[in-house]
């Protein structure tokens, strides 16, 4: 998962929604630094390769390692995931043509439909998912640094001690300014991409039949196997979503948003089966259940005689980590500033300095993830803490998914559409399937995920019911009315 691209769309956002005096949603522009320069539309092409650049990242490089755990049914776990993605890339484009002000995606569609409170679930349930995701790229990341250090058998406090590195040199580049966090991003985008398609396409002709694991190596049922490949392959799907988000800055949207988010889900999908499929080839199975790094051996089975193949290679997805994460700090930062100047999140986090920095949320979005990974190294080791975090970023993804397409099957089904016949059932088909699979990805993400992830859902409720309040008194909000009873006898009103 990364945003290697999509910081393009947050930098120079659009005019932003704000409550005006009567409640209703209306449009205010943002005068200031935020609208001194413009971003420039994208194309087909460049919304395509902005989806691509947003959902290949940093879990891909532990990715094989978790897969050969549920054996090679794994990959067919993958095909099926990717199908999901781009029904759900097609429902996000159908969203778009029909959500007059779906600036900011997920969370647009749901205030549109089911109004603020669901509005700022999605908004607060994907903010969730962005810093948690940060927790699972660093854990992923803390892998290769100990490959490149030759690290052997690292404590807890060590590993958190290298995290912290990797969450707050981040942090530090976007507190620096937009503009050096974007020459930060574009050279380490590259480097990403260099060792995938090296293994993707070279690897395949160093592949040995024989160290590919059994088909289903989980050691339980077929069922716990799946279940083992699922998170982690929908957790690496993530910013399918990139273009609907983007929807301001991209050409045609109604057209281009859809057609991009399919060709771009797409052509990761094949990147994803081949890189994967090439390291399972290329590693024997045992020496991959249970890598961290699986794409050091990968390399050295590949450039047998070089000894320095496999540091390189832990130095390489370093460098590319630090960009995924430099990357989602930024945007873990806007999810949160979009909903706070819509007055849905605290205030604060719309808080900028003389630079444009969200400098309060780009704090929280480095703190947060810094005491989950202080609780997860303390209670788990090795390659189960980035699945217990890969799992509880599906889990809380799939919640702002789910309002999604409930969304559209409740525009469908409310008679407001005007009925085309096949094209109807087609949408319905679409929709329902995509209700399905977001229900699916959450529970195939195992029960600790999602019992935390309610947990996560009732503070955010919490939360919701203090900004209520606030609104309220500033009359942004009209209260409900409530059922006044009058005493005649005491000429007392109650409620």
């Amino acid at each position: 998962m990364s945003v290697s691209t999509r910081i393009q769309g947050v930098l120079h956002p659009g005019p932003q929604r704000a409550e005006s005096a009567d409640g209703q949603n209306g449009l205010a522009e943002l005068g200031g630094p935020r609208q001194e320069a413009k971003a420039r539309a994208l194309g087909l092409t460049s919304a395509t390769g902005l989806v691509i650049g947003s959902i290949i990242g940093t879990g891909v490089f532990t990715m094989p390692a978790v897969l050969a755990g549920a054996g090679t049914s794994s990959l067919l776990v993958l095909l099926v995931i990717a199908i999901g993605a781009m029904l759900l890339a097609v429902l996000f484009g159908q969203l778009t043509r029909r959500v007059p002000n779906s600036d900011g995606g997920l969370y647009a569609y749901a205030r549109h439909e089911f109004g603020d409170f669901a509005g700022y679930l999605t908004g607060w349930c994907y903010w969730v998912q962005s810093w948690a995701g940060n927790a699972a790229i660093v854990s992923s990341w803390v892998f290769y640094v100990d490959a490149l250090f030759l690290i052997k058998h690292p404590s807890g406090m060590t590993q958190w001690g290298i995290a912290l590195v990797g969450l707050w040199v981040p942090a530090a580049v976007n507190l620096s300014g937009v503009r050096h966090m974007a020459w930060f991003q574009n050279i380490t985008v590259v480097l990403k991409f260099l060792p995938l398609l090296f293994v993707g396409v070279v690897g395949w002709f160093f592949v040995k039949t024989v160290n590919f694991g059994a088909f289903n190596a989980s050691g339980g049922s077929l069922y716990d196997a799946i279940g083992v490949a699922a998170g982690v392959a929908l957790f690496s799907f993530i910013g399918v979503e990139v273009a609907a988000i983007t929807a301001k800055r991209v050409k045609n949207p109604d057209r281009n948003v859809g057609r991009a988010s399919v060709l771009g889900t797409a052509a990761s999908a094949i990147l994803y089966l081949l890189v994967s499929a090439a390291v399972m080839g290329l590693v024997a199975h045992k020496g991959l259940v249970g890598n961290g790094a699986p794409f050091v051996p990968a390399f050295e089975a590949i450039f047998t005689h070089w000894t320095w193949a496999g540091r390189l290679i832990a130095g390489v997805a370093v460098i590319s980590g630090i960009g995924a994460l430099n990357g989602w700090t930024l945007v873990t930062a806007e999810v949160s500033r979009a909903p706070a100047l819509d007055g849905l999140f605290p205030r604060q986090f719309a808080w900028t300095d003389r630079r444009d920095s969200a400098w309060f949320a780009i704090l929280v979005a480095a703190i947060l993830p810094t005491m989950l990974m202080l609780w997860s190294y303390n209670t788990k080791a090795g390659l189960t803490v980035f699945t217990y975090l890969v799992d509880l970023s599906v889990v809380t993804v799939a919640i702002p998914y789910f309002f999604s397409a409930c969304a559209q099957l409740a525009y469908l089904v409310s008679g407001r559409r005007v009925v085309q016949g096949v094209r109807l059932a087609r949408d319905l088909a679409i929709s329902i399937a995509a209700v399905l699979f977001s229900v699916w990805v959450a529970m195939a993400s195992g029960y600790s995920a999602v019992y935390d992830a309610m947990l996560i859902l009732f503070i955010g409720i919490i939360g919701y019911l203090f900004l209520k309040v606030r609104r309220e008194r500033a009359g942004l909000v009209q209260a409900p009315a409530d059922r006044v009873e009058a005493s005649a006898q005491t000429g007392e009103v109650t409620s």
